[in-house]
């Protein structure tokens, strides 16, 4: 077998993306202010998603300040794409809208403020990616909704599943045949932890 690069986490710690001002403002805050973000190699995976699929909507759970709904609007190749996202408190909604704004998709982005479980059951889709980043404890709840709303062949892509609130979302879908799914746990450098899990699943049924 090859030898394997050593120390590899400070070897892989030398590939995270750049980034512009704003994103780098808003890592900033999130660490100040202590907020949970998906940091720069997630965010950069998250946009190399979005344009590979030639993605014309998607669905965001979980809004935050914006940081990660700006990755996203970047992947959207369609001029008339739009990214919906989901945020259920208010005043995080209105920084979430200006920053944005500021990035230049205030046209691209609709903010939606609630409880995921309710807003969900408003919308049509069908949207060809939905990424979750709520609640741990939510995501079985949110399943449901994210399957009806996904166009067959969609992803599905959720943030921190090496939490333990999300076992149970886990091993449900893990089990569900109208998924194929794959549970990664990796270093994923300024990311809220570094060290954290990501599932990836396609709507087969």
């Amino acid at each position: 077998m090859p030898d394997m690069i050593p120390d590899a986490e400070t070897y892989f710690r030398g590939f995270i993306p750049p980034r512009d001002e704003l994103l780098i403002e808003l890592e900033q805050e999130a660490q100040q202010e202590h907020i949970p973000i998906i940091g720069p190699v997630v965010g950069e995976f998250l946009y190399i998603l979005a344009k590979a699929m030639n993605c014309r909507a998607i669905l965001e759970l979980g809004t935050a300040t914006g940081y990660s709904a700006i990755y996203l609007a970047r992947g959207i190749s369609n001029s008339g794409g739009i990214l919906t996202t989901i945020e259920r408190d208010e005043a995080m909604a209105a920084r979430a809208r200006e920053n944005i704004s500021r990035a230049g998709f205030a046209d691209r982005v609709e903010v939606r403020v609630g409880e995921v479980s309710e807003i969900l059951e408003t919308l049509e889709g069908p949207y060809d990616l939905i990424f979750m980043d709520i609640e741990k404890a939510d995501y079985q709840k949110a399943l449901s909704g994210c399957h009806s709303l996904l166009r067959l062949g969609g992803l599905l892509v959720v943030d921190n599943v090496a939490f333990l609130g999300a076992s149970e979302f886990n091993q449900t879908i893990f089990a569900d045949n109208h998924w194929r799914c794959v549970h990664l746990y990796s270093l994923l450098p300024n990311h809220s932890p570094e060290k954290d899990g990501l599932t990836l699943a396609v709507r087969v049924e």
